[in-house]
């Protein structure tokens, strides 16, 4: 079908399976032949990797931007009778732009960015989530509400809860507390049948597969239902960058031995790439940390544990758990408000390229020297570790669709960003990718 018959054929559709109005359900109906601009301007507003946003970039017949559940439920019906692909996008940051492109001629997105209601109960300690909601949404509102709880999700404020949850969710508190999806305790989904259904009615196989089994597979998610956990008043943050002439490759090879172990309060990730140090092209170790606790201790733990980075107290900067998303969100502290959480386009979007693995044996100082040089061989892409431990190795790899639990002692993101819409330019970094993936 062109795609001007699969917008007629849903305006036709959607008021036979909606309470709503054809004006009311016409609104939130966009096609590149009816209303192309503003079709355009939908389409692009959640493409977050610019890789996907070119003139031979699949393109939908129709994206629909649902207000109530109602409409959701009758763009999954009308979807069903037409025999067309529903691509679900919550935020867009999905590597390979899966929530938004498909090798089928016919699809459509249906787009959930309405759907970012979120309720707090502070009390109760648990939030309702809408899947178009945004990680630093939720956590301004945690906020607002209390400066002693918080969610063990992402450091990217702009993510989607939806496919966030959907797959798993990572993030600083990954150690103390496990992943997002750990936290589920409840959800509203639409299935392909129409029907809104929550934990009890959709069942315990139906609750656990939607929670960490990967986004747009077995529903459209509505809201999840977490419960929130315990942050202290005063966290800790730092950031120590180290040259390979500077012991980059055995402060990282100790790392790797350390972290599995150490207080699970504290998580360092850290950064391998390729910088220019007085014109020469040289690799560099970052190590970025976040710790539920103050810098005295911190200090303390680390000259015990690692005393070979060097923490200082001046290293240090201390300040409440929002603090330490901002910080980790690469926000000046000094100069930004918590209120930028609420932008929902605070990123910057270019080219990228992201593809994960797992390290289950330690990589020796030699490997970490032959890393470096290869980072700086190919010139521009880089890793970044993020340690497992503590809760990763207590929750059973079978609790959840997400699987990678105990064994692994970090998880590995191989990652390039470029600016440039130069294919030969995106040919290169991607083959950089990999060249990285097949030689480690």
């Amino acid at each position: 079908m062109d795609p001007d018959t699969v917008y007629q054929s849903f305006l036709e559709c959607l008021p036979l399976n909606s309470p709503e109005s054809l004006t009311e359900l016409s609104n939130v109906v966009y096609s590149s032949t009816a209303n192309s601009s503003s079709y355009t301007t939908v389409l692009q507003a959640y493409i977050k990797n610019n890789r996907f946003n070119t003139t031979t970039t699949s393109k939908p017949a129709v994206i629909i931007t649902p207000k109530t559940e109602s409409q959701v439920q009758a763009a999954v019906l009308c979807a069903k009778k037409g025999n067309v692909q529903i691509k679900i996008r919550s935020g867009g940051h999905d590597y390979e732009g899966i929530s938004y492109i498909s090798s089928e001629p016919d699809f459509i997105i249906l787009d959930m960015f309405n759907f970012r209601d979120i309720k707090v109960d502070a009390v109760q300690k648990t939030a309702v989530v809408e899947a178009g909601a945004q990680l630093g949404e939720l956590y301004y509102r945690i906020w607002e509400k209390s400066d002693v709880l918080g969610f063990p999700a992402g450091v990217c404020p702009t993510v989607g809860v939806g496919g966030h949850l959907s797959g798993g969710g990572y993030g600083t508190m990954l150690r103390k507390y496990g992943l997002a999806v750990d936290h589920v305790i409840d959800a509203r989904i639409v299935d392909a049948n129409g029907r809104v259904l929550d934990r009890k009615s959709m069942g315990e196989d139906m609750f656990w597969a939607i929670s960490g089994g990967g986004g747009g597979s077995f529903g459209v998610i509505l809201s999840y239902t977490v419960n929130l956990v315990s942050v202290p008043k005063v966290n800790t943050v730092f950031r120590i960058m180290k040259t390979v002439a500077e012991n980059a490759s055995e402060l990282v090879y100790k790392w790797q031995s350390i972290m599995p172990n150490i207080d699970d309060g504290l998580f360092i990730r850290v950064l391998l790439q390729p910088v220019t140090v007085n014109k020469v092209k040289v690799g560099r170790a970052s190590f970025i940390a976040h710790y539920l606790g103050d810098s005295d201790t911190l200090v303390a733990l680390m000259e015990k544990e690692f005393p070979e980075l060097g923490l200082k107290k001046e290293d240090c900067i201390e300040g409440s758990w929002l603090e330490s998303v901002l910080y980790w969100a690469n926000f000046d502290l000094n100069t930004t408000k918590p209120e930028i959480l609420l932008d929902r386009h605070s990123d910057n979007v270019n080219y990228g390229k992201r593809k994960s693995d797992y390290v289950q044996s330690p990589i020796s100082v030699s490997g970490f020297t032959s890393i470096f040089n290869k980072l700086v061989e190919l010139g521009k892409i880089g890793f970044v570790f993020n340690p497992y431990g503590g809760r990763m190795y207590e929750v059973a790899a079978d609790a959840t669709p997400f699987p990678h639990r105990a064994g692994n002692l970090y998880k590995i993101q191989y990652s390039v960003n470029w600016n440039e819409g130069d294919p030969e330019l995106e040919a290169d970094y991607l083959n950089q990718s990999l060249v990285l993936c097949t030689n480690l």
